[in-house]
């Protein structure tokens, strides 16, 4: 897997500050991507073990909240194999650090049923994952003023009671400083 960028800092993409991993890849091609050069699989740097290694240390501080991973595609199936490995290493030696990941694919409808998406590593890395923004950016849906998402079709799942539920359960991730400062 290659990936187009690694945000050491940011702010956007989750609850607090956050490490951001920019995987390359993606077969939606929704018009008005922000990240249009990242479709390309081949874009970027080669994710290797030195990547994985400096995105653990830059989680460790404690003002460091947690990883999301965005794209390009991080369910395309080549990055879904080559992405468990550094979630799996994040939960073993990070426990108390949010994982997100931002989607094209819908849940209910693509990741849990037989698709393009689904493959051998789906299952586990979903179950990887503390919140899944799910959908295709609609640039007839397009709204700044959402919180972490970039069009209203987008949704915010609570991926651990979803599956606990078989349903989709929506985060209700109340912004206060105290959960921040958390």
């Amino acid at each position: 897997m290659n990936y187009a960028a690694i945000k050491w800092a940011d702010v956007a993409n989750g609850p607090g500050v956050r490490v951001s991993l920019f995987v390359s890849g993606c077969t939606h091609r929704c018009p008005g991507c922000f990240n249009e050069e990242a479709w390309d699989f081949g874009y970027g740097r080669p994710f290797t073990l030195a990547e994985e290694d400096k995105i653990l240390a830059a989680l460790a501080p404690a003002h460091i909240k947690g990883l999301s991973l965005l794209g390009g595609e991080p369910f395309e199936p080549a990055n879904q194999r080559a992405l468990l490995p550094l979630l799996r290493r994040v939960r073993e030696e990070l426990p108390g650090k949010t994982v997100w990941c931002y989607t094209g694919y819908t849940l209910d409808k693509e990741l849990w049923q037989p698709s393009r998406a689904r493959c051998e590593s789906t299952d586990e890395m979903l179950a990887l994952l503390d919140v899944l923004v799910d959908g295709e950016f609609v640039e007839a849906q397009k709204n700044l003023s959402l919180r972490f998402r970039g069009s209203a079709n987008q949704r915010i799942i609570d991926l651990p009671k979803s599956l606990a539920a078989r349903c989709v359960v929506l985060w209700g991730g109340a912004m206060t400083i105290e959960t921040i400062m958390k």
